[in-house]
């Protein structure tokens, strides 16, 4: 009996202990910076219109202005310097050239 308890708790330990593990490898960052817009008041959960460089205006979704504020939705655009203009119901919010850099959240704050 005493032979098959130790029989068993060397095979526990020898199944249990591993030399090394998988080590997880970063082969390369995505070469995106990502926008998140955020509000203290009046346009928190609002929708505006955002244009990048005079190309199509899309729709983004304003995050209302907290301790964690990266809970909002990030939209990806391309690194570098960008012209960036955010409108709501045809009126100009925020209108200025940003430079962004690989993997950044730039927080656009909207009054």
């Amino acid at each position: 009996m005493k032979k098959i308890l130790c029989l068993f708790a060397l095979i526990g330990i020898l199944t249990s202990c591993r030399v090394s593990y998988p080590v997880a490898q970063e082969s390369g960052k995505e070469d995106m910076a990502y926008l998140l817009f955020v509000s203290p008041r009046q346009y928190a959960d609002a929708t505006v219109q955002v244009v990048i460089d005079d190309a199509q205006p899309f729709a983004a979704k304003v995050t209302k202005q907290k301790k964690s504020l990266r809970k909002g939705t990030q939209y990806a655009i391309k690194t570098g310097a960008r012209t960036l203009k955010v409108s709501y119901e045809g009126r100009t919010l925020y209108q200025k050239k940003i430079f962004v850099s690989t993997q950044e959240v730039k927080q656009i704050l909207l009054p």
